[in-house]
């Protein structure tokens, strides 16, 4: 319970661009006039150039000379597209369509540019034309396939690519294509198989890296997907997204710095990557570097002002700094574009239970884990928020159905564990560190508490024995040494417990209890000046003392009011 602020790493999959443009040629109508013919040549010519405008003119002229050039207009329309005029191309391919009704490249380019606007039942309406008109129109499959992963139909989509290197074993893309839709469905074995085919067909593919990295990074093989990364980069220096993706990958293996440059690089080649701003603004967070961190995610959210997430991570990072308000800020403006966002909720919740607004808090965890029932966090926080307000039979319900979804979840047995404790359950509280612990040995904090339970059940060893064990994994546990100091004390062992305490005030200066239990330990040891000394010094740190034992030491020590 140390730090409950969580993160949230979000990861980019690298898709190939919706469609490519196929320039398949259509019937060539005989009756053509040579010369209509010569300016849809050069316009082809133009096209492939980039140089659309002029492209646009030869296709008009050809027009002009022969209204009826089904292929003049076909060509047109792709024009138009590449200058991202959307609705003059599919007017252009409509006019082609009726001209040549069975002209299966006019159906499938019209279908690519209703999916490039989103139009997607448009598209697949004109893509199974295309394959009708063409059952061996391996392109037409391909991108039908992909307007299936667009409407998640991933089932359908992968019987379409599969079709699609059927009919042209030798397709690249479609494997590429395939192997993403496997990873959407979490087939990652499967996709990195297609990676692969598409990578032996065309080894500069950098797009086929990048994916196969991603999908490795989805198995944590992240060796491996920085290697697939880094060819990605080989190929094409200016391939933003494969920085992007070696850079979250390099985040995930801890190697901040190497994150943190990739995620620059990514940054430089596109100043408008908003995603790479983020997950800098992670790795910053995660190098304990709030400040850039704040202002990666505020870079995120001026070019996508409705980027929840980075609201969300600014609101975490805020947190960590014990700036609860704004954090609260952010959460709130996270709730307000999603309303749906259960982490933010869960996050909120969090911060407020910081500030001991545990009603707020409750609602918040409430309002998370009924937008997503398994929640087991949103659970084990709410547990810890009707811990705070001493309502530990609620605790302990909540703390049990964390456990039940996540049964490796370390931190919610030993929450119940600490609800049992103030409850006087002891064996129950002891049986349930002991299970925090065997998910995690180095649970510090467990080891801690279980000695806290021996203790009071006067078992005194064994809370020695806890509470060295979590000193040898956290030897700044001030309140470790503190505990054991208490333990040996009850032991009348008041050369290890002064021992204790001293630790304890040299890891936290201000610790009353720690002065004044010295104090106490040098009493009994008849060490009169020494105590007096240290339980003042608790005082002054505002820890509330008998007076009469204040009267007391005075007189021991020669030194009356």
């Amino acid at each position: 319970m140390k730090n409950r602020l969580n993160k949230y790493v979000c990861v980019v999959l690298s898709i190939v661009l919706f469609f490519l443009f196929s320039y398949a040629s259509g019937q060539q109508e005989q009756t053509e006039s040579m010369d209509a013919a010569a300016y849809n040549n050069r316009g082809i010519t133009f096209r492939k150039k980039g140089q659309y405008d002029q492209a646009i003119s030869d296709f008009t002229k050809a027009l002009e000379i022969n209204p009826k050039y089904a292929r003049a207009c076909y060509n047109r329309g792709i024009a138009y597209g590449g200058k991202g005029q959307y609705d003059r191309a599919i007017a252009d391919f409509s006019k082609a369509i009726e001209i040549d009704p069975t002209y299966a490249a006019a159906y499938n380019n019209r279908g690519m540019t209703y999916g490039n606007k989103g139009q997607y039942d448009q598209a697949m309406a004109d893509f199974t034309r295309a394959i009708e008109i063409d059952p061996t129109y391996a392109d037409a499959y391909n991108n039908r396939g992909m307007t299936h992963v667009r409407k998640d139909q991933y089932d359908q989509a992968i019987s379409d690519f599969t079709k699609a290197v059927k009919i042209n074993p030798r397709f690249a893309a479609a494997y590429n294509n395939r192997g993403i839709t496997y990873g959407n469905k979490g087939q990652y074995d499967q996709a990195i198989a297609d990676y692969t085919k598409a990578l032996e067909i065309n080894r500069r593919y950098p797009g086929a890296y990048s994916n196969r990295g991603i999908a490795y990074g989805k198995k944590n093989q992240y060796d491996r997907a920085i290697a697939d990364y880094t060819k990605a980069i080989e190929i094409d220096p200016r391939y933003a997204t494969a920085y992007y993706n070696r850079g979250v990958a390099y985040d995930h293996k801890g190697q901040y710095d190497q994150a943190i440059a990739d995620l620059t690089k990514a940054s430089e080649i596109d100043p408008k990557y908003a995603a790479a701003y983020f997950s800098r603004g992670v790795a910053f967070d995660h190098k304990g570097q709030y400040d850039q961190a704040i202002s990666d995610f505020t870079k995120a959210v001026k070019i996508i002002p409705m980027f929840a997430e980075a609201y969300n991570n600014r609101g975490i990072t805020s947190g960590k700094k014990g700036q609860y308000d704004r954090a609260i800020s952010d959460f709130t403006k996270a709730i307000e574009i999603d309303p749906k966002y259960a982490e933010a909720y869960k996050n909120r919740g969090i911060a407020y239970d910081i500030k001991g607004q545990h009603d707020q808090a409750t609602f918040d965890f409430s309002k998370a884990i009924e937008i997503d029932p398994r929640f087991a966090e949103a659970y084990n926080n709410r547990g810890m928020a009707y811990y705070n307000k001493g309502q530990h039979d609620q605790a302990v319900s909540d703390f049990s159905k964390t456990v039940e979804i996540d049964p490796r979840h370390a931190e919610a047995y030993n929450n119940r564990g600490m609800a049992y404790h103030n409850k006087n359950q002891y064996d129950q509280a002891a049986s349930d560190f002991s299970k925090a612990i065997e998910i995690n040995p180095n649970y510090a904090e467990a080891y801690y508490n279980r000695g806290m339970t021996h203790g009071e059940r006067g078992q005194y060893d064994r809370a020695i024995s806890d509470y060295t064990k979590a000193i040898e994994i956290d030897p700044k546990y001030a309140e470790a040494y503190y505990s054991r100091g208490m333990t040996y004390g009850g032991k009348s062992q008041y050369g290890r417990a002064i021992s204790d305490y001293t630790k304890a005030i040299e890891l936290n200066p201000k610790y009353a209890e720690a002065y004044y239990n010295r104090g106490v330990a040098y009493y009994y040891r008849n060490e009169y000046d020494k105590s007096l000394e240290d339980v003042e010094k608790a005082q002054n740190l505002g820890y509330q003392t008998s007076p009469k034992f204040l009267e007391t030491l005075r007189k021991a020590s020669g030194r009356p009011n």
